[in-house]
């Protein structure tokens, strides 16, 4: 087949590498001027690192250079997909700095694709006609910024607000009072190195998340407590199945013991009670949206001054007296504020689709209706990679591009429609419900990576070993392990041919 890609992350480019060698004749289009997604040079924040250690980071077909640290930085990722792109001689697939303008379905089925180069829009537009659509452009693709009073004031008296992604450097922020907006990965990573060089760094924190350091204790690796199946199975899951049950008998105490202990040396190594930022609720409320980090020197900073905290408020308005910008906040308190970064999430759009289309694609929520996150219920020749955000995303990724892989080539079937709906729907309905509707659109698999993939790979009819998967209860996930699947699929194919 003749196939489009959208997206040049990791999404992107292992569905190019894993339909390419089942024969397909691909073209990815990236609208960024080099590969990487998220990682791209384009949206690189300073302190932009990794929450995974660099061998649970990475497609199964290539290691991370042993040069690399543990803990990789957002230009580490990028160039370890540059390499992933030189290995298997994709870019000549690539179209970097090309965006697409508008996909819709073809008559006699396909896709019409139009393009335009993405730097200076010059140039026209191109059309191509696809056999089929796999869109790759990810879950974090466009930077959501609450709609805030007075953001012309602030920014008639000198002041600026920009997303975390759209601050390359510090040179803005150096001598300036910075408010940063946000309490994620993203708000803490940024807000130590804008403390570097900001007269004054204030984040303003709607609701307080948990945090897990890299290392308990300054030991125990967070790897081996939730990058293994045995943490990934402290959470439960929508159908509890094997030695999880055990984990979960008697009212979750074996599991939630075992959280409750991780939740209590965390509160003190991290000082929360102590500088006045112990989250509300529970630590098993760290798996209801995403588990995040703890940003090395965020809560140093905060200790030492360098970083002060609003918490449980947010921005109201922006304001300005004698030519000063100020925010002010629910709490009735005003910060000076000359920079304004929002790190607020993202917004899950696809602006190529028509509105008809991605109509067709959500329910009434709002939320993608993706049979095992990949296929839709109800638009023809179009699949998604890259939709099941999970601890292990360039994994789960590339499954996803096994998935889309066998199913073009007639290897597996799909269940009846009325059972795919019936399955989406119950799904959604556990994700909204699990996470307080912080699912991201029904895309966030977190905690619960390894159960996707297995159920990916179970439709397949490939998978690792058993004894593999007995040793993943003890040991973090090793994406190396999977790097047979794409070759036994392969060949899988060429026997039924």
């Amino acid at each position: 087949m003749k196939i489009a890609v959208i997206g040049a992350g990791f999404a992107g480019v292992a569905s190019a590498k894993v339909l390419t060698e089942l024969g397909h004749d691909i073209t990815v289009f990236e609208k960024a001027p080099d590969v990487g997604g998220v990682w791209s040079r384009t949206r690189r924040y300073p302190g932009l690192t990794t929450q995974n250690n660099k061998d649970s980071y990475t497609l199964s077909d290539l290691r991370m250079p042993k040069a690399f640290p543990e803990w990789l930085s957002g230009e580490q990722v990028q160039t370890y997909l540059e390499m992933y792109v030189e290995k298997f001689e994709l870019a000549p697939m690539i179209r970097l700095s090309t965006e697409v303008r508008s996909a819709q379905p073809a008559g006699g089925g396909g896709w019409d694709i139009t393009s335009r180069d993405s730097t200076s829009g010059a140039g026209g537009e191109a059309a191509d006609h696809f056999d089929h659509l796999v869109v790759a452009s990810g879950v974090f693709s466009e930077p959501f910024a609450p709609a805030y009073d007075g953001v012309d004031e602030l920014e008639a008296a000198g002041g600026q607000v920009l997303a975390a992604s759209q601050l390359h450097d510090l040179e803005s922020v150096k001598g300036k009072d910075v408010v940063i907006v946000g309490y994620g990965k993203s708000a803490c990573d940024v807000a130590v190195e804008i403390a570097k060089e900001a007269a004054s760094t204030t984040v303003v924190a709607r609701q307080l998340l948990w945090k897990m350091p890299r290392k308990i204790k300054g030991v125990l690796n967070y790897k081996m407590l939730l990058l293994t199946r045995l943490g990934e199975g402290l959470f439960p899951y929508q159908s509890i199945r094997g030695a999880e049950k055990m984990l979960h008998a008697g009212g979750s105490k074996i599991a939630g013991s075992m959280v409750g202990s991780v939740e209590s040396v965390t509160t003190g190594q991290l000082k929360l009670k102590k500088l006045g930022l112990l989250p509300k609720g529970q630590f098993t409320d760290i798996a209801r949206a995403t588990v995040s980090l703890a940003t090395e020197g965020f809560f140093e900073g905060v200790e030492a001054g360098d970083i002060a905290i609003e918490r449980d408020t947010e921005i109201a308005a922006f304001v300005v007296k004698d030519g000063k910008a100020y925010a002010e906040l629910a709490n009735g308190r005003a910060l000076p504020a000359d920079v304004v970064v929002t790190a607020t999430g993202f917004k899950q759009e696809l602006p190529f689709f028509s509105e008809e289309i991605q109509g067709q694609l959500t329910d009434d929520n709002g939320d993608y209706q993706l049979f095992r996150q990949i296929m839709p219920l109800n638009v023809h020749d179009l699949t998604f990679a890259g939709y099941n955000s999970s601890f292990f995303s360039p994994l789960s990724a590339e499954m996803s591009a096994v998935w889309i892989g066998s199913y073009l080539a007639g290897g597996h079937d799909l269940p009846p429609a009325p059972e795919m709906e019936s399955h989406v729907a119950e799904r959604l309905a556990w994700m909204r419900e699990r996470t307080d509707g912080r699912h991201a659109r029904g895309t966030n698999v977190i905690p619960f990576s390894m159960h996707n993939i297995d159920e990916v790979l179970d439709d397949v009819g490939l998978d690792v070993s058993r004894p593999t998967r007995a040793l993943q209860w003890l040991l973090p996930i090793n994406p190396k392990a999977y790097a047979s699947i794409t070759p036994r699929l392969v060949q899988k194919v060429a026997t039924r041919g």
